[in-house]
């Protein structure tokens, strides 16, 4: 049964007075006064004007309808959410908060307890600590390949927080992420830091062009890389000479580029993109990275950058262990998704289950055409047994029918190679070793059906197993030696896949990435649709104007 939007809206309108009634009468069964019966019309106003937010109504209602920001008093609280929306350009935010409504109604109050002066705070309250201290985006909404849930703390421990500081200006500024790299991308933006070129000058036309070429768009690329701070003086400003090549490098490796010191089509496209391109991506990082905010990006974890194809662990914000990773094809159900979970196992000589989309893809029809096809495969059955390939006519089978898997023992030649890490998630996503050692010297590492290969495996299990076992090397090496699948357990340290195509290194160098999956564009459409649905100027001009 539909119901319409007055009815819904009259329901969490009641919904609020209702709270607001049991907060009394639970006040009452501890000897207070008894519940009230009866609102005022300016408390059904303001029950009225915060009702569609289940936030701020659960607040409400559990204060008995008591104003905030026009009680008493209330002048600190208002200044400070004044204050720190102000300052939402610094973050990367649109102006979407009403900060000079908010400035006028404070100048013109009057007495105590006005509720449009009440609502307005709240609501612009409740945007802002939504927006800044966990992204303006719902991740899971802009791309099907982003699978992260923001952890937000709840709006009304934000309100309960704010309201009962000692310092209300130092509390609202503390629902920002607080780690550095946060820090360092708001720094960024505000300075312009990075590959910034300015779009008014010419555009290096399409071409290759290596040291000892001599070409006008060479002196084209001159002055965008002194643009970008990257001088090289030369009484031949036409030609591609030692020094230019030093600089170009130079540039690719601020840009994220391969530093091969060669001027080709993606940089040429990146010197190109002029200052919008630079300060959007930081507008993205900006946004991922309060994505984070609920996570403690201080604890000890394991960091998974796609578009840098690396692995951290980190301690402390401390990199203790670092190797290359390669990540899944960029095709459609083979791309590594982003999300987060917990590591619980380290597996020793691990057995391969193939993934399903690939046995009836890739194995399917060979065993049709030959029943002995795949032999390092098993066949096994829906209660684990290894069936024997003589007995079962695979023609009979489709895609949507075969009722087997397929799984490899362990082996030298094993496709997890000798060791893989779970963190158990419905997408069957974890890391592991791999026999095929050579694709990590390739610079783009995407060939993998969506699991994360490692180059120092055997590393990375003795880090995990630190806090596990006293003496994790030799824990792993009797599993190892033993040839029998193990399962070694691990402290429970949080695994983040994340998507960062413009990161902070430890030294607070802003470095850039190539957007292997084509995310990004997503994530600055939706910001612009967020931007344009508050009634804000705009993204960039909005919030990098300040």
């Amino acid at each position: 049964m539909m119901l319409s939007p007055l009815f819904r809206r009259s329901g969490q309108i009641l919904l609020a007075v209702v709270a607001a009634l049991a907060a009394g009468a639970l006040s009452a069964v501890a000897g207070a006064p008894s519940p009230r019966l009866e609102f005022s019309p300016e408390e059904w106003r303001l029950a009225r004007g915060v009702a569609d937010d289940p936030g701020l109504a659960a607040w409400y209602g559990s204060t008995a309808l008591q104003p905030v920001f026009a009680a008493p008093d209330s002048a600190p609280l208002r200044a400070a959410l004044i204050a720190e929306a102000g300052q939402a350009g610094m973050h990367g935010l649109p102006d979407v908060y009403d900060v000079e409504h908010l400035r006028a109604l404070d100048r013109n109050i009057t007495q105590p307890h006005e509720i449009g002066t009440e609502i307005a705070f709240a609501r612009s309250f409740a945007r802002w600590v939504h927006d800044v201290g966990g992204g303006i985006l719902d991740p899971r909404r802009v791309h099907p390949e982003i699978r992260r849930d923001v952890l937000r703390v709840p709006l009304e421990r934000q309100l309960e927080n704010f309201v009962h500081a000692a310092d209300p200006v130092a509390a609202l500024a503390a629902v920002a992420p607080r780690n550095p790299e946060y820090r360092a991308l708001q720094a960024a933006l505000a300075a312009r830091t990075g590959p910034v070129i300015d779009p008014a000058l010419p555009e290096i036309p399409t071409g290759v062009w290596r040291e000892g070429a001599r070409d006008p768009a060479i002196a084209l690329m001159r002055a965008r890389l002194a643009a970008a701070g990257l001088a090289s003086d030369s009484p031949d400003p036409q030609l591609f000479d030692a020094e230019l090549g030093r600089q170009l490098r130079a540039y690719q490796a601020r840009a994220g580029l391969a530093p091969d010191g060669v001027a080709g089509p993606r940089t040429l496209d990146r010197l190109n993109g002029g200052k919008g391109a630079d300060s959007r991506d930081l507008l993205i990082a900006l946004e991922r990275m309060r994505w984070m905010n609920g996570h403690d990006l201080n604890a000890r974890m394991i960091w998974v950058n796609l578009p840098e194809f690396n692995v951290r662990v980190k301690d402390g914000g401390r990199t203790i262990y670092e190797s290359r990773a390669v990540i899944g094809k960029d095709r459609d159900d083979w791309r590594t998704p982003e999300f987060s979970d917990v590591m619980q196992n380290v597996v020793v000589n691990p057995s391969w289950n193939v993934p399903r989309s690939m046995a009836i893809r890739d194995y399917l029809p060979r065993l049709q055409q030959n029943r002995f096809a795949a032999a390092h495969l098993d066949v096994v059955d829906s209660r684990g047994r290894v069936v024997d390939r003589a007995s079962v006519d695979f023609s009979r089978y489709t895609a949507k029918s075969f009722p087997y898997r397929l799984r490899q023992k362990p082996s030298a030649d094993n496709a997890l190679g000798e060791v893989k890490f779970i963190f158990p998630n419905s997408m069957n996503i974890y890391l592991h070793d791999t026999p095929s050692k050579g694709l990590f010297g390739e610079s783009v590492r995407a060939f993998s059906n969506g699991c994360i290969r490692v180059q120092k495996p055997v590393e990375l299990a003795h880090v995990l197993l630190e806090g596990a076992s006293a003496d994790p090397a030799a824990t792993y090496a009797n599993a190892r030696q033993s040839g029998a699948e193990r399962f070694l357990r691990v402290t429970g340290q949080p695994v983040h896949l994340v998507y960062f195509t413009t990161t902070v290194d430890e030294d607070g160098t802003i470095r850039h990435f190539r957007d292997i999956y084509d995310r990004d564009p997503a994530v600055w459409r939706a910001l612009q649709r967020a931007a344009a649905e508050g009634d804000s100027a705009g993204l960039e001009t909005a919030a990098l104007a300040q």
